[in-house]
This record gives C-alpha cells, structure tokens and sequence, in this order.
C-alpha cells in the first residue's frame, strides 16, 4: 500500500482510493488461487500479462466472451450476500467461449460501486476467483471504480471478459450436422443469470420474503435459489472435445431455447424437442405458477433446467453420456435434429 497516497478533498467527494488498495490487498490471495502458469507479472500493474503457450496448437485462434451478471445483482444486494456472484461473471463468459471449443485462458473483471468497502469487493473478487478455478482460467488483472452519485452506497454493478484458445481446426462446426442427429440436455443449477428483470418482477423482489424455507423450492429459501450461482460446464465440454465429434454446443442464456438453440444449428435444420423429457427445475415451475407465464414465454426467458445443449452424430449419444457423467453431469436426450422451417419445435 502507498502511504504517501491520500486525497482528502476526493474522499470529501466520495471517492476514497485508500480503500481501493486495501480492497486489492484483501482480494489478492484470492486471485493466487487461479494461477496457472500463465500469468506474467504480479496484480496491479496498468495490464494483465499472460505467456502464451502454443505448445500442441498448429493453427491457434484466440476466442473471447463478455458478460455481466445483471439485475441478478439486486437478490444480492436484498440477501447482503456477495461471494457468488463473481461465479455467475465468471460463467456467462467461459460457457460462451466454450460453445466454439475453446479452453478458456484468462478472465479480468470489472466492478463498479457506489462506495468501496474493501471487505464486499474482496468477497466479490472471491467468487471469481472460484469460477476461474472452475474453469482453469487466471484471474490477470480487473478494475475496481468508485462512482459516488452514479450508483447508490451499497450497490454495485459487475462484468468481466475471457480469452480462449481454441485449433481453427477443432472449432465446433455446426455444417457438419444433419436429420437424425441427437441434443443432449446438460442440466443447469437454477435460473442462472438470465431472465431475472421477470423473476424480480413475478416475486415483486423488494418486498416479498426471501429467507423462510419453500416446500416448493425442496426447503430452500427463495432468495437462496435463485442465488444459486451459474453451472460452469468448461471441464467437462474440453473432455467431450476429446472424446466425440460435437457439432453444436449452446448455451442456454436470455432467450432461452427458442433464441439460443439455433444458434448452433444450420439454417435448413432445426431441432425436435422431447418437451417431456425437460427436467424442469422446481424454480421455474414455481415462476410460472405465481407469474401465471404461459409456456412459451417460459422457454423463451429461462433455461428450464437446461444450461447447455450438445449435438453428436446418433453413433456418440452413449460415449457423450459417459464422459459427461464422468464429470459429475447427469446429462440426458432432449431431441433430435430434423428437416425444418421451425428452429425449435417443442
């Protein structure tokens, strides 16, 4: 910490920089946890430095991804709690960046805040720090801005970027799909990080109970639940790489089915979904039901239960099943790809 660093006429206006470094004191054995063997110079610096190694690659092509968590954020603000959040940053970059085959390398972040306290932004810091390590990617750098009358006290906005690394030769290609081949459905762990301007809306957020046990909600406060972070699916998606021929990968974002599955199905085709075999998770039936939402907007917004859907050739269904299971991801058959004018037909 620089001590000869203090300005008593910023922090008559807001802005207090000595908290800035305190809270990059408190974040940084935070951010050791995700070192790799990358990272080429210590926190703090003007950039974030990483070595690349192209060892293996011979025609390497580096994918990016930003995201930020969204309105999300206000469940956190009412729940006073800010140690998952940095998960569901970290995730909605690195599940984009995976979508094209790529291993994510590094991730940076940026938090914007009304007032520093150094001990939320640490705690913030401290979950991305563990969706880095989820995703085999170094945290190299990020950037922490006091804006004392653009944000209220106690609230805060948070984003980030990943950089990846993927063979142009391995990128998923979704032209080599065709009728007959099957989606696989990877289950998410909630709401995730989309759709929450409905949710806050159906729960009027501000003023409903967050913190009583739910019979529905398998008795889990509400709060709780949809504070759950965001499924990082990088491991095993790299491991399926391996193992299959994968010809389309989504991820399940504000859209929901019918905005990202075609996304990675060729114009001609589109695909058949099982509607029975959805694993709809209790939340989004919980949503539904107090919301009155019909169906259709349901699997227009949310996820449903599906975090991420893979297409293989038929032959590949059992080998993508195991290898997904080895990880710990109870994946199973949603549909099928087909002839059609329809992208989803549910």
């Amino acid at each position: 910490m620089n001590k000869q660093s203090k300005s008593d006429s910023y922090a008559a206006a807001g802005v207090d920089i000595t908290a800035g470094y305190k809270a990059v004191e408190l974040m940084k054995k935070h951010i050791a946890r995700t070192m790799t063997g990358g990272n080429a110079d210590d926190i703090g610096g003007f950039g974030g430095l990483f070595a690349l190694d192209l060892t293996g690659y011979s025609k390497p092509v580096l994918v990016s991804g930003t995201d930020g968590v969204g309105t999300k954020l206000k469940i956190a603000f009412l729940m006073d709690k800010h140690d998952t959040v940095g998960i569901d940053c970290v995730a909605m970059c690195v599940n984009d960046v995976i979508c094209c085959g790529a291993k994510p390398l590094f991730f940076l972040d940026y938090i914007a805040c009304g007032k520093n306290f150094p001990e939320k932004i640490a705690d913030i810091v401290g979950g991305i720090a563990e969706g880095c390590v989820q995703s085999g990617s170094e945290l190299i750098g990020g950037e922490t801005a006091e804006m004392p009358g653009f944000y209220p006290i106690d609230e805060y906005d948070l984003a980030g970027f990943s950089v990846g690394i993927v063979d142009r030769d391995k990128v998923v290609d979704k032209t080599s799909m065709k009728e007959g081949d099957i989606m696989i459905a990877i289950p998410s762990s909630g709401v995730h990080s989309n759709g929450f301007s409905l949710v806050r809306k159906v729960f009027d957020i501000e003023n409903c109970d967050l913190k009583t046990p739910m019979a529905e909600l398998g008795g889990k406060s509400l709060g709780e639940t949809l504070l759950t972070p965001t499924k990082i699916y990088v491991k095993p998606m790299l491991a399926l790489f391996e193992k299959v021929k994968v010809k389309g990968v989504s991820h399940i974002t504000g859209g929901g089915f019918y905005e990202n599955m075609p996304r990675s199905i060729p114009e001609s085709l589109g695909v058949k979904i099982n509607k029975s075999a959805v694993r709809v998770l209790p939340i989004f039936k919980l949503i539904q039901s107090v919301g009155n939402i019909s169906e259709h907007d349901m699997y227009n917004t949310f996820n449903m239960g599906v975090g991420m859907s893979v297409v293989v050739a038929k032959e590949d269904v059992d080998t993508t099943l195991e290898v997904l299971k080895s990880f710990g991801e109870d994946a199973y058959v949603v549909g099928e790809i087909v002839k059609s004018d329809e992208r989803v037909i549910l």
